[in-house]
């Protein structure tokens, strides 16, 4: 399919039609959340706009656990309603998305004296099963013990009494953002990235539309709509202090973060679910030659758009790796990257970081700003539902305008018009034999087919010889990238349209100068925004790899 409106080549064009017409929805923040309301309001017709302060998941949005589960952990907290809500939830993502959402066998090893029991995981599971709707071939298998060091022989085997084998979905959670923002731009949404909403603007007391500068050219323009909804994320209440009406209902911002260990030094075969001494759960995931574990979970007031792990944090997870696989022997020394996600949760008083609900809610403040907080990843395409369906409503209620209901629960993304998860796997075997013939090899071939789906013959013919050094098809990587998912920076390529900053931080130091000369000579940067560009790859990486002691 045709993407329009999403190339970072058009952005001068993008602008004239930002601000030439009034639009029905105008969308503040481009993570998950913010693009999946823009996806649900553009295909039931509504003019829809998306104006992003960084790059499209730059925040939350691309720092999560790289999960799309089911909530196993809320029940727990007795949160049965969103545990139900959110498996359903995650069945859809997987058909909608299957290249970039993936089931992945979860075992949760269960000790002496630990958060789990034999008959509490067993009963925990089979509810959980059914709450969440889960396919039979996907239902949980009660483990022995030697069943579980079968599966994971670098389980600890002390006081070990059995396990609990049940099935999350592995997502790239960037990837996902990027490609139902696509489609909401096949379906005529405008969305913008480094544009940042510096005020709103009011007629009569009500919101009618936002100032904006853009962050690239420090221009500035006005942009109209009938409503204005407020899916910032962490920037929430920023954004409600602009319009007077933060108050009530507050956030209350956590930090996790995770480490990245290569195989040979973790060689971690089976995803793990486990608890920590401290009674914390965390998860240890094999991925692409790697494994990466976390989450940690603190109280968080420091930079937003910058968090950085700590040595606090980076020791939290090696003791808690020490812990469940005593065999292990990693130091600080064998962490290849890490990343820092903030989670913007609704505040409750009195409540450890772990205790605050996932939930979501929607408020509307007496201007007529929409503000939409909490929830989850999984959850994105109900929550977009919600909201425009409350948007919707106001509008039939003031102008007498009927939109269609919503149309997303069985719409693909972009990338996933395969056929669903039992198309894809076909779609799959064809095109990586397409790619072994261009002369990739096999794990590339899949690794590309995952990251694209159904996009992947625009990003190959894009392969061509070039001057940069780079290989031909990370060189189509790159074009794909700028002139297809609103590629505007050197980072938003390295980190969130490939992942590799992440998995794959030799890739960013081998590849990032002829990334950099490629986009300096598409945009005609000057030398010295060639140098800030490098600055801002080299400051990522040190994000990445580097902790400190304590955040400022």
């Amino acid at each position: 399919m045709e993407i329009r409106n999403f190339s970072a080549k058009e952005r001068a064009a993008r602008y004239e039609q930002l601000t030439g017409e009034r639009h029905d929805v105008l969308v503040v923040g481009g993570g998950i959340t913010g693009a999946g309301i823009a996806l649900d309001a553009a295909s039931r017709g509504m003019k829809t706009a998306v104006l992003e302060m960084q790059d499209f998941a730059a925040g939350t949005s691309s720092r999560s656990t790289k999960l799309v589960h089911g909530g196993l952990r809320y029940l727990k907290q007795f949160e049965v309603a969103l545990v139900a809500e959110v498996g359903k939830e995650r069945a859809i993502v997987y058909e909608n998305g299957p290249h970039v959402t993936t089931p992945e066998r979860m075992l949760l090893p269960m000790h002496k004296g630990g958060t789990f029991g034999p008959l509490s995981t067993a009963v925990g599971l089979m509810v959980y099963d059914l709450l969440a709707g889960v396919k039979r071939a996907e239902r949980r298998l009660m483990l022995k013990p030697d069943e579980v060091i079968q599966k994971a022989p670098l389980v600890k085997k002390d006081g070990l009494v059995g396990g609990g084998y049940y099935v999350e979905y592995r997502t790239d959670d960037a990837r996902m953002t990027i490609e139902v923002a696509k489609e909401a731009a096949n379906h005529g949404a405008l969305l913008m990235n480094y544009s940042k909403v510096t005020g709103l603007i009011y007629e009569n007391g009500k919101v009618v539309g936002v100032n904006v500068e853009d962050q690239i050219d420090g221009k500035t323009y006005e942009v109209y709509a009938k409503k204005v909804i407020n899916a910032t994320g962490p920037w929430v209440d920023v954004l409600r202090e602009q319009d007077g009406s933060n108050k009530g209902k507050m956030l209350r911002l956590t930090k996790g973060i995770h480490l990245v260990i290569d195989q040979s030094k973790f060689p971690l075969k089976q995803a793990i679910y486990f608890d920590t001494p401290d009674g914390r759960m965390v998860f240890a995931i094999p991925r692409d030659g790697k494994a990466y574990v976390g989450t940690t979970d603190t109280f968080f007031d420091k930079d937003k758009a910058h968090p950085r792990m700590t040595t606090e944090d980076r020791d939290y997870i090696l003791e808690a790796i020490h812990y469940m696989f005593p065999e292990v022997n990693v130091t600080a020394d064998d962490v290849e990257s890490s990343w820092a996600g903030i989670r913007p949760l609704i505040y409750e008083e009195g409540k450890d970081p772990s205790e605050i609900s996932r939930k979501d809610e929607v408020w509307q403040s007496e201007s007529g700003l929409i503000t939409i907080a909490g929830g989850k990843l999984t959850g994105y395409r109900k929550m977009s539902e919600t909201v425009v369906d409350l948007v919707a409503k106001l509008i039939k209620q003031e102008e007498g305008i009927v939109f269609l209901a919503s149309r997303t629960k069985h719409m693909p993304m972009s990338g996933g018009h395969v056929g669903g998860s039992k198309g894809f796997e076909d779609f799959l075997t064809k095109k990586k034999a397409e790619l072994k013939n261009l002369g990739l090899e096999d794990d590339k071939a899949e690794q590309l087919v995952r990251l694209y789906g159904s996009n992947i013959d625009r990003v190959t013919e894009r392969m061509d010889s070039n001057a940069y050094n780079l290989p031909e098809i990370v060189y189509a990587q790159l074009l794909y990238g700028i002139e297809e998912e609103a590629v505007v920076r050197a980072i938003d390529f390295l980190v969130r349209r490939t992942g590799a900053m992440f998995f794959d931080i030799d890739f960013v130091q081998q590849h990032k100068d002829g990334v950099l000369r490629a986009m300096a000579d598409v945009f005609k940067w000057s030398d010295a925004r060639l140098e800030e560009e490098r600055a801002e790859v080299e400051k990522e990486i040190e994000l990445a790899v580097v902790p400190v002691t304590v955040e400022s």
